[in-house]
């Protein structure tokens, strides 16, 4: 028997339980319960007569895979597979779309995160298991699956043809303002190390603060998620972990590179496990801010065990709390910054802080294809006027747009329409002069919002 220790999989691609085993596998599987599940067996284990039998007895995260489908399942959470691109976990009108992969079927054919999936070639998924709608949704390349969806309450079919597919890890942007964003979709064994160098990328085009993506994160190993917290300042541990025998807290793994300390984190009600046991790290330690969505509430570690067939176990051998007792399990963790909108707001925020020395006016809401105006206490000179003003996109960069100077009033024209539902800042920096050609004390800032 091999042990794979520490590994937080939340969410499922292929899994399908066999029919039937021998007996020597059978009394494997109950001799790794008996001895290691953490949680309650739903049944007489010792007369299960088959592994699905037994399988049903325990929680949703414990599975028994065959060899194939485990090598399968650790390509999809090092973001490699075959299939038509979604992350899917069990809800109680079937399954539900956690994650839709940029470039798959699904994203192509306008399928979203929160769509669920009633039914998969005909069969009803209402009481279907993450299993068995991954080993469905699963299949050989080019070849179709038929599904329908609850999307906005209005059920849709799509038949969708199974590709392979590769996803980028980690992904990069430089905000306006030097704010380095790093998106991670995964837990991934060099999760780190990715980081590591998206850091260093973004450090070189100019970042000096940072905005860390882990919405829609589903987790992964448990060895990744001690070093990701590693990379924040003043944050020693990691996690406690309530096993069968004992309840232990677990250190982070400090690494070379060190995030700042004003480093924003995003998280939502898709992030999970890993995601949610570095969330609760940080908010237990106060070592960066988190923004967001309260996070989805699996505070349960999986191990797996290889067994004499080249098969393997998956079993929920512990709970973790944040290490600090913060509970994360059917909890989540929730965030110190609540919104519907993380990237526009941690952007706004950093903004903020980076202008400091300026002050607020009041928030204005426009439409996307109208010109609004900003007005002065005092008529304002045009003398280098166009280079005092800025329209920002929140969670990108400036925007281009014309100006009239009306006395004290500034006509905006964005050159394009803005985008409906996002939000923008308008900075107006101390060059700005008055008629007597005197300075602004301080420069001004206004959150636009695009209805």
């Amino acid at each position: 028997m091999k042990f794979i220790k520490g590994i937080l999989f939340c969410f499922a691609f292929l899994l399908l339980l066999p029919s039937g085993a021998n007996a020597e596998i059978l009394d494997e599987l109950k001799s790794y319960i008996q001895s290691d599940y953490v949680g309650t067996i739903n049944g007489d284990l010792k007369k299960a007569k088959s592994i699905d039998e037994v399988m049903e007895m325990l929680d949703a995260y414990s599975t028994y895979f065959t060899a194939e489908e485990f090598e399968a399942y650790i390509n999809s959470i090092e973001m490699t597979s075959v299939g038509i691109g979604v992350v899917i976990e069990k809800h109680e009108q079937g399954i539900v779309i956690m994650q839709v992969i940029e470039g798959g079927s699904a994203y192509k054919a306008g399928i979203k995160t929160g769509d669920i999936i009633v039914s998969i070639n005909g069969q009803s998924a209402v009481d279907m298991s993450v299993q068995e709608a991954s080993s469905l949704i699963l299949g050989k390349k080019n070849t179709a699956v038929k599904i329908d969806l609850l999307q906005n309450g209005q059920t849709t079919s799509k038949t969708l043809v199974r590709k392979s597919f590769t996803v980028p890890n980690v992904t990069t942007e430089l905000f306006y303002g030097n704010v380095g964003y790093i998106h991670l979709s995964s837990f991934s064994e060099d999760a780190a190390p990715l980081v590591k160098k998206a850091y260093d990328k973004l450090k070189k085009e100019g970042a000096k603060t940072f905005i860390v993506d882990i919405q829609n994160n589903g987790g992964g190993y448990v060895s990744a998620a001690e070093e990701l917290i590693g990379m924040f300042p003043n944050t020693p541990l990691a996690y406690k972990l309530q096993m069968a025998d004992e309840t232990s807290v677990h250190k982070a793994v400090k690494q070379s590179v060190q995030f700042p300390s004003n480093t924003r984190v995003l998280v939502n009600r898709f992030s999970a496990s890993a995601s949610e046991m570095m969330a609760a790290a940080l908010v237990d330690q106060e070592t960066a801010i988190l923004y967001g969505e309260q996070t989805y509430g699996k505070g349960s570690m999986q191990g797996f065990y290889e067994l004499s067939d080249g098969s393997y176990l998956k079993l929920t051998i512990g709970k973790f709390t944040g290490p600090k007792g913060s509970q994360i399990n059917e909890v989540g963790v929730k965030p110190q910054v609540s919104t519907a909108k993380p990237i526009m707001t941690a952007h706004f925020d950093a903004l903020v802080s980076k202008f400091s020395s300026y002050k607020a006016l009041s928030p204005i809401t426009v439409q996307a294809t109208k010109s609004f105006t900003v007005a002065f206490s005092k008529d304002v000179s045009s003398d280098q006027l166009a280079n005092a003003i800025e329209l920002v996109t929140l969670g990108g960069d400036t925007v281009p747009f014309t100006m009239k100077q009306q006395k004290n009033k500034l006509l905006i024209t964005p050159s394009k329409p803005l985008t409906e539902g996002a939000q923008y800042m308008l900075l107006v920096h101390p060059s700005v002069k008055d008629e007597a050609g005197k300075k602004l004390k301080s420069g001004r800032y206004v959150h636009v919002t695009v209805k």
